[in-house]
Formats: structure tokens, C-alpha cells, sequence
């Protein structure tokens, strides 16, 4: 899944991220428009490479004279030695169109270390009820999640209502049917499809309020639910938060990831754009500290040029994966100055209160701006 948005979490402790070189193991069709990729993990990268489950990967390649990054949910339960991600086509997408009509085992990619917060909180602290609504490639991160579930502890059920298309568009079909005959009685797992008839009118047809109500009164009792998951379109995951906060659901038992953020006028993410500063220009000056070392650039202040976007010109290895303001890898102390921050969807706001900011999406407001991505 591309351009992750994760709801953030407490307390929840922090690696930076950081890019290794991993052997393409496996290339598997999952539809005709998305693949299973594995990747092959060494014993000398193993503990850079743990993850919990519901967490991402960022992949990093070259195609022409574009160096490309996107983000993918890792589709299965933690697992010594390896690791999987499932992409889909995106319309109009250059990578993901590339890695289904050429990425072969044997190849090799640059993937960055897990990240993400699209985790459980209650998960081992004793039995529960999970449910999860996905849609699409949504499942990737839920399918990880709900087999983790299922494994800890033979207490613990999870139910899943995931919407497609059709049939043929669903993602990992044969998967979830193998989860439901390993657990009959603790996966309850509801296909909803929104362009083919199913013998169950709930099941059929778009996934708006009404039917998400029918389905919670009917299916998946809210009251019964210790946490929830929802991944998918914003209009979606926007929709069942509305609807748990309507039904007296706490916050802190939901989480949600957004593949985006699907706001009319939300300005396009900025890594690499180029910038000249051209003589008489007023100017900011902008300096940041990573790997122990401070670096600083100059921006033309009419550019409104994201930090993330400045930093990138004269260091190649800041941190970021999407550079949309979604995931939250590019996050930064702010130690001097003022920015106005365009979106947040990662920052929790004791992060805030303690003067975290989103580089990418951090337009200077002084004539000097500093941040430290080392705290």
C-alpha cells in the first residue's frame, strides 16, 4: 500500500529509519493488477528488519533519472528470515508499474526498515475481540495484523469486513480463506462487494453509513470490540472513526491508516523539487542536524519550500518515505525559528508540546529555521 497514514500512538518508542539492499526471494500474482513480493533478510540484518505487526517499508530505486520512494504495509505476521510486501498498480504510478511487469526473484532493492504505528496497543495483554474494515490494498497491513491476533492466544477473535470491487480484485482471496479454516470459529471474515451481486444483499454494493450501520448492528456488535482497525480510501476510514465516535467508541481503541490523505487542494509532496535562489531574493536560512552532523541551506522565501525539500538538496540520506505528511519517518525537533506545518496526520500532540515537526510538510515563517532529527 502507498502513502501510509498512520494514527498515532502513546508511548510508542522510535528507530530511525535506514535503507539496506535486499534480495528479491519471491514474486507471487495476487490479481492481475498486484503482486506479493518477499524479500530475503540475512542473520546480519535480522534485528533491522523486526517489525510488529501492521507495520510498513519504504522501497528505494532509480527508474530513469527519478530516485523513487514508496511505501508498502508488510502482508504477513512476523517471520524470521524474511519479509513481505504486496503491491498494486496505481493509476498513472511509475513504480508500482514497473515492479508487476518487471520485478523478478533474484533482483535487488533498497528497502528501508520497518515503520508505523498502525499497531496493536492491547495485543498479549489478554484475550480480546479485533475488528478490522479494509478496503482494497487496506488488507495488506490487517491480513499481518489479524494472523498475529489469531496466533497469540487462543482467546482472541477477529472480525473482518473487507470491501472490493469484485471477486477478481480481491487481494489475498486464498489467503484469508486458509486463516478462516485454520480459525473457524475465531475469524469471522465478511467480503463486501461494491460492482457484483453476493447472495447477501448486506454484502453487496458501496460501503456508505447505512450499510456500515446494518453491518455493525448485525455483524460485528461495537460494544463487544477491545480495538479497532481501519485502512483504506480517507472517505472510508474518515466514515467508520465517524461512525465508532457516534456509537461512544474511545478513541484510543482505533487505528487507522489512510493510503491518502484524498483532500480537494492538498498541495503535491515535495522531495526534490528544485529550487534558485536568485540574487535580491529574501531568503531563510535553514539548517538541521543528522547523524551528529549540522548541516545548512539557503531557501528563496516566494519558493515556500518545505524543509524535507531544502534538506534534500545538499543531503541525500534524510530520512522520509512518502513526503506527503503521512507516515511521519521525516519528523524533526524544532530547535529555532517558526514553520507553519501543512498537514499532520503523524504527530501525536505530546509530540508536539514537545517541538516535533513534520519536515516535509514545514514551511519556514522566519528568516532562520533549525531542526534536529537526532532527538
Amino acid at each position: 500500500m502507498e502513502s501510509v497514514i498512520s494514527a498515532p500512538l502513546p508511548s510508542q518508542s522510535r528507530r530511525r529509519g535506514a535503507f539496506h539492499t535486499l534480495e528479491v526471494a519471491d514474486v507471487r500474482r495476487l490479481t492481475p493488477d498486484a503482486i506479493e513480493v518477499t524479500f530475503a533478510v540475512p542473520d546480519e540484518l535480522a534485528h533491522a528488519y523486526d517489525y510488529e505487526p501492521g507495520q510498513y517499508i519504504a522501497i528505494r530505486m532509480q527508474i530513469g533519472e527519478d530516485v523513487l520512494r514508496r511505501s508498502y504495509s508488510i502482508c504477513q505476521a512476523p517471520a524470521p528470515g524474511e519479509l513481505k510486501v504486496a503491491i498494486k498498480r496505481d493509476l498513472g504510478g511509475v513504480f508500482s508499474g514497473w515492479a508487476l511487469e518487471s520485478l523478478a526473484p533474484g533482483m535487488s532493492l533498497d528497502v528501508m526498515s520497518p515503520e508505523g504505528r498502525f499497531t496493536s496497543q492491547v495485543l498479549l495483554e489478554r484475550p480480546g475481540h479485533y475488528a478490522a474494515i479494509a478496503a482494497g490494498s487496506g488488507i495488506t497491513p490487517v491480513i499481518a495484523l489479524a494472523q498475529s491476533v489469531l496466533a497469540a492466544s487462543e482467546g482472541n477473535r477477529f472480525s473482518l469486513v473487507y470491501s472490493n470491487r469484485t471477486a477478481m480484485d480481491t487481494m489475498f482471496v486464498d489467503d484469508l480463506a486458509d486463516l478462516k479454516d485454520r480459525y473457524p470459529s475465531r475469524l469471522a471474515l465478511y467480503h463486501v462487494l461494491t460492482r457484483e451481486r453476493r447472495s447477501s444483499e448486506l454484502l453487496s454494493g458501496r460501503l456508505d453509513a447505512g450499510k456500515l450501520a446494518q453491518i455493525l448492528d448485525a455483524l460485528v456488535p461495537v460494544d463487544d470490540v477491545d480495538e479497532w482497525f481501519f485502512c483504506g480510501p480517507f472517505e472510508l476510514v474518515q466514515l467508520c472513526r465517524d461512525t465508532l465516535a457516534g456509537r461512544g467508541v474511545p478513541a484510543e481503541r482505533i487505528r487507522y491508516e489512510l493510503f491518502t490523505t484524498g483532500e480537494p487542494g492538498s498541495p503535491a509532496p515535495q522531495r526534490g523539487r528544485p529550487i534558485v535562489v536568485d540574487p535580491g531574493d529574501d531568503v531563510c536560512t535553514i539548517s538541521f542536524r543528522l547523524d551528529g552532523t549540522t548541516s545548512t541551506v539557503t531557501s528563496a522565501v516566494h519558493s515556500q519550500e518545505s524543509i524535507l525539500n531544502a534538506a534534500l538538496r545538499v543531503r541525500g540520506d534524510v530520512p522520509f518515505a512518502c513526503a506527503g505528511g503521512v507516515c511521519g519517518t521525516c519528523r524533526a525537533v524544532l530547535r529555532e525559528g517558526t514553520v507553519d506545518m501543512v498537514e499532520n496526520y503523524a504527530l501525536e500532540p505530546d509530540e508536539l508540546e514537545r517541538g516535533y515537526v513534520l519536515t516535509c510538510q514545514s514551511i519556514p515563517t522566519s528568516d532562520r529555521v533549525e531542526v534536529d532529527y537526532d532527538t
